[in-house]
């Protein structure tokens, strides 16, 4: 859909398919009798929005209008919308979709996002969820910080390790950088999120336990995650070498599932303003 016409008339059409398959019942109509076919009229769908039934009909039919976002978010709670079908309509109407509410975390990674980090042997790898609760992992990461398989799970979280473990500390070669990179793509990442998250008990935690933390936080500083060149300092194994690479599931866009590759003793180049770490 190329053209903003293109774009209302499958608003159309998709409010029109929904409104055919509603069940009356489902928002407190009486059960569609003999001399009625299934679904909702467009009356009784603007009704419920608080929009008029004419300008309802103008917005099925495709016309050149505007829908505010209050509206289209009335219309999707009328017509029961799931949070996929709400975030399709807000796109065809020129909006972004609103920034999901703010749900407890889970502390164990999806069974397939388990079995995908399995899958990835040899390379170092774990998953981390909205507020960087680390929530699978597999036995190449285990090999590079050990701490993370016996670590209590509260504690399980990236940035209370890379600001709280020694272990993580002395992994790091440039761990001042390192460390405050982190928290500004945590916070770039966190967007309309950030005040939710600022307030979990892991991040009151470090502002009140690391002096590192409360100034870098006090610094506001925002910085994009990029793929790049990391360099650990391992106990037993010495120097080593990654790319260091990020994902997400379709299936869970907040979950990212982060992958070490081994990065070739020649390649030295690093992004512009980076640092190894």
């Amino acid at each position: 859909m190329n053209t903003a016409a293109e774009r209302r008339a499958e608003l159309g059409s998709f409010l029109r398919a929904r409104r055919a398959h509603l069940d009356p019942t489902a928002v407190g109509l009486p059960p569609a009798g003999p001399r009625r076919r299934g679904g909702l009229r467009r009356e009784e769908v603007a009704t419920l929005s608080g929009v008029s039934a004419t300008w309802y009909t103008w917005l099925e039919q495709g016309r050149d209008i505007q829908p505010s976002r209050q509206v289209l978010d009335a219309l999707a709670r009328t017509l029961r919308l799931t949070t996929t079908e709400h975030a399709y309509v807000l796109s065809l109407a020129g909006y972004t979709p609103l920034p999901s509410a703010a749900e407890p975390v889970d502390q164990v990674a999806p069974g397939h996002v388990r079995r995908l980090l399995d899958a990835l042997a040899g390379f170092p790898a774990y998953a981390i969820a909205p507020d960087w609760t680390i929530t699978g992992w597999n036995t190449a990461y285990t090999a590079l910080y050990p701490n993370v398989a016996t670590v209590a799970p509260p504690e399980r979280n990236l940035l209370w390790l890379v600001f709280t473990d020694p272990y993580v500390r002395d992994l790091l070669p440039d761990w001042e950088t390192t460390s405050r990179r982190f928290l500004a793509e945590f916070r770039a990442e966190a967007g309309p999120r950030l005040g939710d998250l600022a307030r979990s008990a892991v991040i009151q935690r470090l502002l009140q336990t690391s002096k590192p933390f409360r100034d870098a936080w006090q610094d506001h500083h925002i910085e994009g995650f990029a793929s790049r060149l990391r360099v650990f300092h391992h106990p037993a194994q010495g120097v080593l070498r990654y790319e260091h690479h990020r994902l997400a599931p379709a299936d869970h866009p907040d979950l990212h599932v982060v992958i070490y590759t081994p990065a070739a003793p020649t390649d030295t180049e690093i992004p512009p303003g980076d640092t190894p770490g």
